[in-house]
């Protein structure tokens, strides 16, 4: 007999262990949009949102998939319930979260996703579109005009394909009915994403027409710090999750239990109590921000590139290798928690805190999908503290080890000679390099460092960089990543 498909209908006949909403779904509006609806926002603010519907059920979420109709697709016929199955050395727990009500594809369904936007019911408009759905330069933060979904977007402003495009179109017509602006609260993972956000929207606003450019400079846009782990979905994830709730979802969310908000309590329209479920509310967000990009981030990306080249497949496998955890030990410990300036925050603590988290065996978090789009993460995970370091005359010894791991990366060729496949916006360009460079490390350390979309114009000119990162190119393709790893950690 096959698992019925979890739906309302289905709710009441789950399996034991399972937990369900504990409010009327049919009394909740929605407050929120969100664009870009993928996993980690079906793990993070989703469910911070489900723990409040039923004391303000005010505060339902319309996600829009901005690229792909997926999800859509896998959530419509389940009325936008899905699971989220926490897992830890105890097992796999299983809850069904109701705080999406729908879903829309924006590409199928812009006209009534921007309307909707635009009406005052929505108080909030946040985001998860990963770092490259911001269309802009990552070393400068500034607005890609030449990017070619801005581009359209401003010679059709009404039928926009980008975030930012969206967010104006939407703005623009809340401005022309005189509805006042909802708030834009960024969730990714950029440094000041609020600020970030705020300048990328702006000027493409002006750019489209300076009386709205005005008006936009008074939109609220809210500066949060995310944080939980959240790895790909595979089909035996979905299998499992069959057989712990007794129905089939399409598809269900795998995380870690660990979760942490930090937001910037700045919502002129209105906000949910999100204090009362657990989000941390504060004036300033960026010492968070930094904290968790170059302490979780920048490990995380470190062990992504060194761990995929070393042959681990999963994260918990990198930290099975002694040598790897002494490197992101140390690379915290003496390269990143410098550089953080938290008084009354126990760095060490949150550090030993990561290591755990990275430990969980329960949690299959391939080093590939953290890889992917290196291009536009590398700026805010390491790259940043490198040129603080570097500012201050410090060693980056194991921040550039990262950096030349990525450089090994997308060459596109693993160490046994198979193909690598490399996601990320610049792959052809950073394929084309390494092939020019052929096996001489120096040459695709010049090629890859003059990008600077990635680098800026100092890093490639600045010589302790250069050897430094060159240096260790050199030894990953003459020793490998393990190799290296264990020669710098001794």
């Amino acid at each position: 007999m096959t698992d019925a498909r979890l739906s309302p209908a289905t709710l009441a006949t789950l399996k034991a262990g399972t937990k369900v909403p504990n409010y009327d779904r049919s009394a909740v509006s929605p407050g929120i949009v969100h664009l870009g609806i993928g996993a980690f926002h079906r793990a993070h603010m989703a469910v911070y949102v489900d723990d409040l519907l039923a004391e303000d059920p005010s505060w339902g979420i319309v996600g829009a998939s901005l690229r792909r109709p997926d999800t859509k697709d896998a959530l419509a016929p389940q009325d936008g319930l899905y699971t989220i199955a926490v897992r830890d050395a105890s097992g796999t727990h299983p809850r069904v979260i109701g705080s999406i009500l729908s879903v829309m594809d924006a590409n199928s369904e812009r006209e009534e996703l921007l309307a909707l936007m635009a009406s005052p019911a929505i108080r909030i408009v946040s985001l998860t579109v990963t770092e490259k759905g911001y269309c802009h330069d990552p070393a400068t933060g500034e607005l890609d005009e030449r990017h070619p979904d801005i581009v359209h977007d401003l010679a059709n402003p009404t039928t926009p394909k980008s975030a930012p495009g969206m967010l104006v179109e939407a703005l623009a017509r809340r401005k022309a009915a005189g509805i006042a602006p909802f708030t834009v609260m960024s969730c990714d993972n950029l440094p000041s994403n609020g600020e970030t956000a705020k300048r990328i929207v702006t000027r493409f606003a002006a750019l489209r027409e300076a009386d709205l450019g005005a008006w936009v400079k008074d939109v609220a846009f809210p500066s949060t710090m995310v944080d939980r782990i959240v790895p790909s979905t595979t089909d035996a994830d979905r299998a499992e999750v069959t057989g712990l709730i007794g129905a089939e979802d399409a598809w269900p969310i795998m995380t870690e239990p660990f979760t942490k908000w930090v937001i910037e309590d700045h919502f002129p329209a209105g906000r949910p109590a999100f204090e009362k479920v657990g989000a941390q509310l504060v004036k300033n967000v960026e010492p968070f921000e930094l904290m968790k990009l170059r302490m979780l981030n920048g490990s995380h990306s470190t062990m992504a590139y060194l761990g995929y080249l070393g042959g681990y497949e999963y994260i918990s496998e990198v930290m099975g290798d002694p040598a790897y955890v002494k490197l992101i030990h140390g690379l915290m410990t003496e390269e990143a928690m410098p550089t953080l300036d938290m008084p009354g925050t126990d760095l060490g603590a949150y550090r030993d805190e990561l290591l755990e988290r990275f430990r969980n065996p329960a949690l299959k978090h391939r080093t590939w999908q953290i890889a992917m789009d290196g291009s536009q993460k590398l700026p805010q995970r390491l790259l940043g503290t490198i040129r603080d370091r570097l500012k201050a005359g410090q060693p980056i010894t194991r921040l550039s080890l990262g950096v030349a791991a990525w450089m090994r990366y997308v060459t596109g060729i693993a160490e046994d000679g198979s193909e690598i496949d490399v996601r990320d916006p610049h792959a052809l360009k950073m394929l084309a390099i390494a092939t020019d460079a052929g096996d001489d490390p120096e040459a695709l350390f010049d090629g890859l460092a003059a990008l600077t979309e990635v680098f800026g114009t100092d890093l490639a000119e600045n010589s302790n960089f250069r050897t430094v990162v060159a240096e260790h190119l050199e030894n990953l393709f003459d020793e490998g990543a393990r190799g290296t790893v264990e020669d710098l950690v001794g």
